[in-house]
């Protein structure tokens, strides 16, 4: 289930196009780290994992080779962080997020990703620091309805519905168009008993997605049938 957290927070990074070159092979255009994490992503929409390894696996090579050469900027720590989230190297994350912000301790970016790591790890308390850290110093970031959500898996885990209720509510007013998302808030709120709210929201889940079998088992439910 899991993975499917992380299959539906991919929804909102915008899509590099996957048809540049790669670095590797005979007469190929080099590209980027940042270019190879994107490509791998977009591979990895397709179910096209071999692949999109084979991009995640040059990004990693690439920002380590900055970071040995004293070349590396905070997008570097950033690219880097990214891709082994992406490989679910989890504990690296963690590793390389600690270095960058000792040398960037304002890169937020890194802040999230830190967060979203240690909730895979089962680290709830930590996640909801770095999460509330970043929602804190970028209300308005790009990551923000990411940050929520995750606060909001944490206090549903946690049992603390009311609170995830807040967490995913906050999330859905800045991306209103993801079902799991309206699903969880409903799934929290039929929790607390919360009935009319709840049904509402696994409607507007199924609005998004028709075919959200849990969302219309939750209906089903409050409404009795």
């Amino acid at each position: 289930m899991r993975y499917f957290f992380s299959a539906a927070i991919c929804i909102l990074i915008i899509s590099f196009p996957a048809g540049a070159q790669s670095s590797g092979g005979a007469g190929a255009q080099a590209i980027s780290a940042m270019e190879n994490y994107r490509l791998g992503r977009d591979l990895e929409a397709l179910n096209r994992m071999a692949e999109a390894n084979t991009h995640y696996n040059e990004a990693v090579r690439q920002c380590l080779d900055e970071v040995s050469g004293n070349t590396a900027s905070r997008n570097t720590y950033t690219v880097l962080t990214w891709t082994l989230q992406r490989q679910r190297r989890y504990s690296e994350v963690i590793t390389w997020g600690e270095r960058g912000l000792k040398v960037f301790p304002d890169e937020l970016r890194l802040v999230e990703i830190m967060g979203e790591a240690f909730f895979y790890l089962d680290d709830y308390t930590r996640s909801l620091t770095y999460m509330q850290r970043y929602a804190n110093a970028l209300p308005q970031g790009d990551r923000v309805s990411v940050a929520y959500f995750f606060t909001g898996e944490i206090y549903r885990l946690m049992q603390k519905y009311h609170h995830a209720d807040i967490a995913y509510t906050t999330a859905l007013r800045f991306e209103p168009n993801l079902a799991l998302w309206w699903y969880r808030l409903g799934s929290v709120r039929e929790e607390i008993g919360d009935r009319t709210p709840a049904i509402d929201a696994y409607q507007q889940a199924l609005r998004i997605n028709p075919n959200y079998n849990e969302a219309r088992n939750g209906l089903a439910r409050l409404q009795g049938n």
